[in-house]
């Protein structure tokens, strides 16, 4: 399966994220899965593609022009496409990918899971979004989206788009649903 893993790029986080992080990647390549991801060198980012490679999966980064030419490409990737900017890596991630995985982010990540989700939506695209809740980092999203739920601002169920998990065995269970 290849997995779009969404997640931040920022290095000075609680350190328990970096370790759930590298179980993932391992677990990524214990089961044949490709990883994609933003491409950088920095943060959730470079731990999950460096964990995942060194496990031995195939890592596939998506990186913009920017990221390229700071010199923050990761060196873990077995493929790269390039990409003008922002927009477009969303797009390409969105495209290759089979399912998506937010881990703790910020404002790019709620960009590329809310982008996929309205895509789901609307029926341009039909890819799962499972948000990994770890040590309860997405408990406000998790609550925002049942509250637009409750609300009427979400078309039909939006579990049916969206999945919030607390662990990465709650996170296998539900992604051999979609294997």
């Amino acid at each position: 399966m290849n997995i779009a893993i969404f997640c931040s790029a920022n290095a000075d986080i609680d350190p328990r994220f970096f370790t759930a992080t590298e179980a993932l990647g391992r677990w990524c390549a214990a089961h044949g899965h490709t990883v994609i991801f933003g491409g950088t060198n920095q943060g959730l980012m470079q731990c999950v593609a460096k964990a995942a490679h060194e496990a031995g999966a195939r890592v596939v980064g998506v990186v913009p022009k920017f990221v390229e030419e700071g010199g923050m490409e990761s060196a873990y990737m077995h493929q790269v496409y390039h990409t003008e900017n922002l927009t477009d890596r969303k797009e390409l991630l969105n495209s290759l990918c089979d399912v998506a995985i937010a881990l703790p982010g910020g404002v790019g990540t709620l960009d590329e899971v809310f982008t996929l989700v309205a895509a789901n939506t609307i029926g341009y695209q039909h890819k799962h979004v499972f948000i990994f809740n770890m040590e309860g980092f997405w408990n406000a999203l998790e609550l925002l989206l049942h509250n637009l739920q409750l609300q009427g601002m979400i078309r039909g169920d939006y579990r049916q788009y969206v999945s919030v998990v607390n662990s990465l065995d709650e996170l296998q269970r539900q992604l051999e649903d979609y294997a």
